[in-house]
């Protein structure tokens, strides 16, 4: 079949701009470029403002960009502290809340640390160095800063070049290799050396480097970005970090260390094995909170919240009976209790646990920074008054700035009334089923177009989620809204595996993904048949990163749909395990053993070992630089369908990473390679 100039056509429509003097009334690809979303709310002690970092993207430069702004608790004063086409972003207030530090580009393509005073708005840079500090927490006397700063290390090498003779041009160097985790999503092959912990005046100067061994004193990729602490004298540093000579093969066993600021002198406070991260100093100063697990090298383990002295003695876990994962830990103003963050069935809230294991709910509706997709993105702060600041998210609207106190909920941002006063978007409900593999009850949502008419019949795409281990949520995202927009009703779930709904539904694929997920996905399709308005002669199948995995393994299952995109796929399990940015992990927690080791597991659970039973046209997408699911996975996937004679495509985005999202224009290719692919197998 020649598809491609009709494909092209398709693509070039959806990259069309509507010139007429009327407004379209449904969303259109280039309104990616008009969406914006708030992040990182930042509550100031007292809880009279909040700081909040504001992104936009722009059209001419293809970038996305960010400004802080400042507004009033009860909503009033709403105003910018910094403008222009800059990337100004992690604001933190010192602890008296006359100060701010932040990161920008503003000078130049380097990232600095900024000193702003908000009332007078005077910014001072206080680094001009080349690595980029890490997260900044303040010290108590309001003086100083400590942050992780990446310091380079000279690579040796057994290769022994010759000089090239003058005048003559020779390629660049080789370059030699030999550590385990040479390379990492968005950052490229890395550079030799380790992340050290410093500590700077707020007057400026050099910052003075606390740490010099060959470890990273900073959490491993997996667990995010965190600062060092202060203790409340100022004569030590809390840090989380794998400080083990095996570190590279036991990436999570990382521990809390106390550091002395006079002599370096370094106390390990943890011991266990497993991860002990994001220590909080409680306000008398007196104990540590952090989160961890016992590790048991299972494919999701929940983290629960812990509590020791400063000296690292009477540890005790305070949420071992909520059969949540918990995350951001920050402790009320009076020390008798500990906020945190969880996802439930979908929703992401604010909990608190008490010192004696007492766990209240607080609020949910947290959620929207990750507005491409509908995943369960969330942050908050809250004030030394129990004021609280969050990303509020539902499906009407990427993140804005939401408040809670004394259980009154506030919005205090609308950042897209302009584009939505005249765009409609689709009704988002949330559904339930049963999964014909064992009746478990499984949760999804079900988006129909603008303009629904339930006695019509529309087609089908069933979108699905990667992690494996992750959630969607009932929060707004581009992709699903630009499908809907084109005509489509969209079914996006939680199937098994997902994480909200407690470890052993999670670990219910543990060595065994994709296997049943397939069924609960199918059960999905068939339960939003039966409300009668689907097209079953137009269904359409689409997913990234795992969802790109289960995507493929469906088609080897059934012929039910009419074309599937497999967007940054696993196709041959034992080449991903070798070949992307994290070996030791996948290998250690997805599987029961090396791939030499049990080969048959491996490729039992791999699409490409299925390829034979695949009759469904199939658009492979993956970013060039994608280094989690590195695209030589797509590109196995695309021969083999050419051999078997399955009609098939493959769409490169160049320069992107795994996110494809590292410019808003490849967000854009590929909502139009998708749905040009549709488009060219849809049935009128």
């Amino acid at each position: 079949m020649n598809f491609t100039p009709k494909l092209f056509a398709v693509l070039l429509l959806f990259f069309t701009l509507n010139v007429s003097a009327n407004h379209p009334t449904k969303l259109e690809l280039l309104d990616i470029f008009d969406l914006e979303h708030i992040s990182d709310p930042q509550i100031s002690p007292d809880g009279s403002q909040i700081i909040y970092v504001r992104h936009f993207r722009d059209i001419m430069t293809d970038q996305s960009y960010s400004n802080l702004w400042i507004i009033d608790y009860e909503g009033t004063q709403n105003r910018p502290l910094t403008s222009g086409n800059q990337k100004d972003y992690e604001p933190r207030w010192s602890h008296d809340g006359s100060m701010i530090t932040f990161k920008s580009n503003k000078q130049d393509d380097g990232i600095k640390l900024y000193l702003m005073w908000p009332d007078t708005r005077d910014i001072t840079a206080l680094t001009q160095t080349q690595a980029t500090p890490g997260r900044v927490s303040w010290s108590y006397d309001n003086k100083q800063l400590a942050f992780t700063m990446f310091v380079p290390k000279q690579q040796a090498s057994v290769i022994k070049m010759p000089a090239a003779p003058d005048g003559a041009t020779w390629n660049d160097p080789p370059v030699f290799i030999d550590e385990l985790n040479y390379r990492a999503d968005g950052a490229g092959y890395l550079k030799k050396g380790a992340h050290q912990i410093f500590i700077l005046s707020i007057e400026g100067g050099t910052p003075r480097q606390l740490t010099f061994s060959d470890y990273d004193h900073a959490p491993f990729r997996l667990s995010g970005q965190q600062a060092p602490i202060w203790s409340k004298d100022g004569q030590h540093l809390y840090f989380s970090a794998n400080l083990r000579h095996d570190h590279a093969f036991m990436p999570l066993n990382m521990d809390i260390y106390r550091i002395s600021i006079a002599n370096g002198e370094l106390k390990q406070l943890t011991d266990r094995f497993g991860p002990d991260t994001n220590p909080v100093l409680s306000p008398d100063g007196s104990l540590i909170a952090s989160t961890g697990f016992d590790d048991k090298f299972l494919g999701h383990q929940g983290r629960d919240i812990y509590v020791m002295d400063t000296d690292g003695s009477n540890k005790r876990a305070l949420t071992q009976n909520f059969d949540r994962d918990v995350s951001n830990p920050q402790w009320a103003s009076n020390g008798e209790a500990i906020y945190f963050q969880y996802h439930e069935h979908g929703d992401t809230k604010i909990g608190k646990v008490t010192l004696d294991g007492q766990i209240e709910a607080l609020t949910g509706n947290l959620g929207g920074i990750s507005n491409s997709r509908p995943y369960n993105a969330a942050t908050y702060t809250v004030s030394e008054n129990n004021r609280f600041a969050y990303t509020l998210g539902n499906p009407k609207h990427p993140a804005e700035l939401g408040t809670w106190t004394n259980h009154l909920a506030n919005r205090l941002t609308r950042v897209n009334n302009d584009l939505f006063s005249f765009r409609k978007l689709g009704q988002v409900e949330e559904i339930w089923w049963k999964s014909s593999y064992d009746q478990r009850d499984i949760q999804g949502w079900l988006v129909t177009p603008p303009d629904f008419d339930p006695q019509k019949k529309y087609p089908l795409i069933l979108e699905i989620h990667g992690g494996p281990f992750a959630s969607y949520g009932d929060v707004f995202a581009s992709e699903i809204q630009m499908f809907a927009a084109a005509g489509y009703v969209v079914l996006y779930a939680n199937p098994r595996g997902s994480t909200g709904y407690g470890q052993d539904f999670a670990n219910l694929i543990h060595h065994n993904y994709p296997g049943n997920d397939y069924d609960d996905l199918m059960s999905g399709v068939d339960a939003v048949i039966e409300k009668g308005f689907i097209d079953t002669e137009n269904l359409f199948v689409t997913g990234g990163s795992g969802g790109g995995v289960l995507t493929a393994w469906i088609t080897s299952k059934t012929d039910r749909f009419r074309a599937a995109v497999v967007s940054k796929p696993v196709i041959n399990w034992y080449s991903f395990v070798l070949y992307a940015d994290l070996p030791v992990f996948f290998y250690k927690y997805w599987f029961p053993a090396k791939p030499w080791e049990a080969p048959e597991h491996y490729m039992e659970r791999s699409p490409l070992a299925h390829v034979d039973n695949v009759t469904t046209p199939t658009l492979l997408l993956t970013g060039e630089q994608d280094y989690r699911t590195p695209i030589a996975e797509s590109e196995q996937y695309y021969t083999a369908l050419k051999l078997q004679g399955v009609e098939t495509a493959l769409v490169r985005i160049p320069n992107s990473s795994h996110s494809m999202e590292n410019r808003p224009s490849m967000l854009v290719a590929k909502l139009a390679s998708i749905l040009g692919w549709f488009e060219q197998y849809r049935q009128d």
